[in-house]
């Protein structure tokens, strides 16, 4: 019998609206939602607040605290945000998250993410540090368990788009 659990990873570089969808996809599933920045090291924090691009070494900790998180959780279902820009970041999440794992992939143009960077406030994330998340990104189109939304839409079509992929998802 397969696992009914499962946890929902809604992926993407920074900007791209991972917490508004992560919050809005739980909402309606009825599910926790984990913000992965927020399990991050705050040496991690410190160093992307400074603009400092994290390396490969930064993120394993992070990543393996995410699975950590998702592999405690009761609940069938958990949604969780998290940049998981390589493949072998979401092998990591997939290895280690003691349930099926399905990536919603939010994708936009380095122009849309560039003015949503340039329009938040209170994010240690600045927006310089766009073009390094882009150029690690390691696009999942085309993986097992990704379903790809386009994020160059209102807000409300974005999230109505991911609620929609979610369903095909393990």
């Amino acid at each position: 019998m397969p696992d009914p659990r499962r946890a929902l990873v809604v992926m993407g570089v920074s900007g791209c609206g991972k917490t508004s969808v992560g919050e809005a996809l739980a909402d309606h599933l009825g599910a926790p939602f984990v913000e992965g920045d927020a399990l991050h090291p705050a040496a991690n924090v410190a160093r992307m607040a400074a603009g400092t691009a994290l390396t490969d070494a930064d993120r394993w900790p992070w990543l393996s605290a995410i699975a950590a998180r998702i592999a405690a959780e009761s609940a069938p279902v958990i949604v969780v945000s998290c940049s998981a820009l390589k493949r072998s970041y979401r092998d990591l999440l997939r290895a280690e998250a003691g349930r099926p794992v399905g990536f919603l992939y939010l994708h936009g143009s380095e122009a849309v993410l560039a003015g949503r960077m340039a329009a938040r406030t209170g994010h240690f994330m600045p927006a310089s540090l766009l073009s390094s998340q882009l150029a690690t990104l390691q696009d999942p189109r085309g993986e097992p368990g990704v379903a790809t939304v386009d994020i160059d839409a209102p807000v409300a079509e974005v999230i109505a788009a991911a609620i929609a992929a979610s369903d095909h998802l393990p």
